[in-house]
């Protein structure tokens, strides 16, 4: 018999990177990727505009 510490052990497949795991999640989910996608681009886009705004100088005799 052999000692147990003297097996092979199995091929250790490689994680995939998680990159590789969002871009095969945006195919599966397909439309809600995009709807998130765009709900978080608008967001941003809304959040930096109003920021823009809140910081806008006064300018005297406006």
């Amino acid at each position: 018999m052999a000692e147990p510490g003297s097996q092979k052990p199995a091929p250790v497949q490689e994680n995939p990177s998680f990159v590789k795991l969002a871009m095969r999640n945006m195919v599966r989910k397909g439309r809600q990727s995009l709807v998130h996608f765009g709900l978080t681009a608008v967001g941003l886009l809304a959040f930096l505009v109003l920021i823009a705004w809140l910081g806008r100088p006064q300018l005297p005799g406006g």
